[in-house]
């Protein structure tokens, strides 16, 4: 058994729903910490870190989606790292960062659900070596929220979290920065003993 979990947050901008007909078009990864048998021990967000951005593999694209983002779909196709190269170095560096702070990667994210679908996608479709996250090594920050505070999952959204939960760093749909803003929520919810049970 592994000595320790590895919490990788991760951040997703994508050109549509879903990964295959649409485009992931960036990503961004930072250490948010480490769980060991004697507990949690954050990283600051921005000691390890990758980012990516991608060239497109079809020409559909839904533009208030592309929008958010505020890359240009244009220069992505001139410039953007081809996937097969940008997944296949993504997860060398998940494998190689675990195993210096001495255990399995696990993705992080808010909601899980949209950037575990696209990451594991781009993975498996284009990583020599498949995913470093395995199947199911993933871990939703939405549902540690409801958990803690006690409430229903449609009740966990940032807006009804606690400020003194929330990271400082501001939401720009910048990959990496909101991977970092990402786990420093994650952080403190990991050391937050949440709301007690009403009786």
């Amino acid at each position: 058994m592994p000595a320790a979990d590895v919490y990788f947050s991760v951040d997703v901008e994508a050109d549509g729903p879903v990964p295959g007909p649409y485009s992931m078009i960036s990503f961004g990864m930072c250490v948010a910490g480490v769980f060991t048998t004697n507990g949690f021990t954050p990283i600051k967000a921005f000691e390890r870190t990758y980012y990516a951005e991608l060239k497109p593999i079809s020409d559909q694209f839904v533009p208030d989606a592309l929008a958010v983002s505020g890359l240009d779909r244009d220069r992505l196709v001139a410039e953007g790292q081809d996937p097969a190269q940008a997944m296949t170095t993504a997860a060398e560096w998940v494998k190689e960062t675990g195993a210096e702070l001495g255990g399995q990667p696990v993705f992080a994210a808010y909601p899980l659900g949209f950037d575990w679908m696209w990451m594991y996608w781009y993975f498996v479709q284009y990583a020599i070596g498949g995913s470093p996250f395995g199947h199911s090594r993933a871990f939703d920050i939405k549902t540690l929220y409801a958990a803690r505070a006690n409430v229903p999952i449609g009740w966990s959204t940032k807006r009804q979290m606690p400020r003194h939960l929330m990271s400082r760093r501001s939401h720009t749909h910048n990959a990496l920065d909101d991977a970092m803003e990402q786990a420093e929520l994650f952080q403190n919810l990991l050391q937050w003993p949440g709301k007690p049970v009403q009786a």
